[in-house]
């Protein structure tokens, strides 16, 4: 910026295409300009740089939501095709999520020696060879080898990406960003309800490779963010890389000073950067044997794992097209059709959160989602038991079935990883995070594998009745255990949990109501 010296006149342009003189009478308002002028252009750059991370860091979890949503249409073609019995059809769907745990387990002791970027690179792998062999396989054996691959690495992914963006976000955004993962599984899903759709037309024999075969192109984009993310600075710091994790903080923090200071926090909380005291403290035990403070940690982090779950949204997922044929819709074009609805209202919902989950905070997300799941679970039970196989039923068990994926997506869907991912500090974060997914993925693995023998004993509206009961108690739960961490920098997040129990007065259920009556 070419400005004159004191008391010189500078000519420019205004807003009417005018020319006129403006009169600097002191340097330093020139030195200050363009200090903000500077500021604000580095506040953008930065931010754009934090959102291309945590976008790249999520690739994988579009393949773990297309696999959700294209099975749900590609099981109808499997079950023709390899004539596989409603047991073999319910081990298929399920075993996913069961065995992703053993991925989860090893991401926490992976990520934590080889680094988080490059289990990011992992879980992509072995999903995309699982993703492979599903889509050639000549039998229901090797079906199930593809599937089990396909499920380590999607243990691996929804471990490591929360807890990556959560290492790299700063603390206004973290809960944005660390929703970034649940956006993309929402748009898998839609994904694979579309690919569902547009290929439920072909052979049997073809159309559902086709449809699984079309969840490997993401790993494209995936090579591409492997060369353009950073390493955590956090998990830099826990390997004494101090030069390369104070780089990579100037890149995501607005400001230099604003660097260094959360560098020395992050030296404090990983031991004063004596990554060898960490390495050679055994983990596990004190996760086993923990004090109060992780005991709380770890009943938050994992208890809203297990609830997220076993709330049945899975099942309502892997299962629509079940659940509206009994509602009285009939055709495999039709059934998936009304899937495609379900999971644009899925995928649309996830933005509420985005946008509110770092200005009205987690309690009232929470609150808002699980006590409007209950109801939504309910009407849906109470309609596939009294009103089902008529054109009320079908309207209402659809409304029913988008409503509770919307309440699902606008909070604890997303705000469960976001938790997991920020509450356990950084010596117990990579593990602890990986035990509350393993929890997360046998409640999915059992609600699924288990959903279709459920039904035919207690009838689909009686199985959903039970999922409302279920989303009823985590109501309580999160009044109980889950802690406000709004605006929070991860270490003061432990300070809460080391300190005692947060005020119950901050966040109140008025809050979830008041949000209601906004949305």
């Amino acid at each position: 910026m070419g400005f004159q010296e004191n008391g010189k006149k500078h000519k420019r342009i205004n807003s009417n295409g005018a020319e006129e003189e403006i009169v600097f009478r002191n340097d330093n308002q020139h030195k200050k300009l363009e200090e903000v002028v500077i500021q604000s252009v580095n506040i953008v750059d930065t931010r754009k740089y934090v959102i291309a991370c945590a976008i790249f860091a999520s690739l994988n979890s579009v393949l773990l939501g297309y696999d959700v949503g294209v099975m749900s249409g590609a099981i109808i073609f499997i079950r023709e095709d390899m004539k596989i019995s409603e047991v073999q059809e319910e081990i298929l769907v399920g075993i996913l999520s069961i065995i992703s745990l053993l991925g989860s387990l090893a991401a926490g002791k992976i990520s934590d020696t080889a680094g988080r970027k490059w289990t990011i690179a992992l879980a992509a792998i072995i999903f995309q060879s699982g993703g492979a062999i599903m889509a050639l396989a000549p039998s229901f054996r090797v079906l199930m080898l593809g599937r089990l691959l396909a499920g380590v690495g999607i243990g691996f992914g929804v471990m490591i990406a929360p807890v990556y963006i959560a290492e790299i976000s700063p603390s206004i955004a973290r809960g944005s960003l660390t929703s970034f993962p649940e956006i993309f599984v929402n748009l898998g899903i839609l994904l694979g309800y579309i690919s569902n759709y547009a290929f439920a037309g072909l052979p049997v024999h073809i159309s559902w490779r086709i449809m699984l075969g079309v969840g490997l192109l993401p790993s494209v984009f995936i090579v591409f963010a492997l060369l353009v993310i950073p390493e955590s600075p956090r998990w830099l710091v826990m390997q004494n890389r101090l030069e390369e994790a104070r780089c990579v903080l100037l890149k995501t923090n607005d400001t230099e000073r604003e660097a260094a200071e959360r560098l020395a926090e992050i030296q404090v909380a990983a031991g004063s950067a004596n990554a060898e005291k960490y390495e050679a403290k055994a983990v596990w035990p004190e996760i086993f044997n923990p004090t109060p403070a992780v005991r709380w940690m770890l009943i938050t982090g994992c208890g809203i794992q297990c609830f997220q779950q076993i709330t049945g949204i899975d099942a309502t997922v892997y299962y629509s097209p079940t659940i509206f044929r009994e509602a009285g819709i009939e055709g495999n074009t039709q059934l998936l059709a009304a899937t495609v609805g379900v999971g644009f209202t899925k995928t649309t919902s996830i933005l509420i959160a985005i946008f509110l989950i770092d200005k009205v905070g987690r309690k009232p997300l929470l609150y808002t989602s699980t006590i409007g799941m209950t109801f939504s679970l309910l009407s849906l039970s109470l309609t596939l038991t009294f009103l089902g196989d008529g054109p009320l039923g079908i309207v209402l068990a659809l409304l029913s079935v988008c409503a509770n994926v919307a309440f699902f997506s606008v909070g604890i869907g997303p705000i469960c990883w976001v938790l997991s991912s920020e509450i356990f500090p950084l010596r117990l974060r990579a593990q602890a995070s990986a035990l509350g997914a393993v929890g997360n993925r046998v409640s999915s693995g059992l609600v699924t594998m288990s959903f279709l023998t459920v039904s035919r004993l207690i009838t689909v509206g009686g199985t959903f009745f039970v999922f409302s009961l279920f989303s009823a108690i985590s109501v309580v739960f999160i009044y109980a255990c889950v802690p406000e961490t709004k605006g929070k920098s991860l270490e003061e997040i432990e300070m809460i949990f080391q300190s005692g129990r947060e005020s119950q007065g901050e966040v109140e259920l008025g809050d979830a109501a008041r949000l209601v009556q906004r949305q």
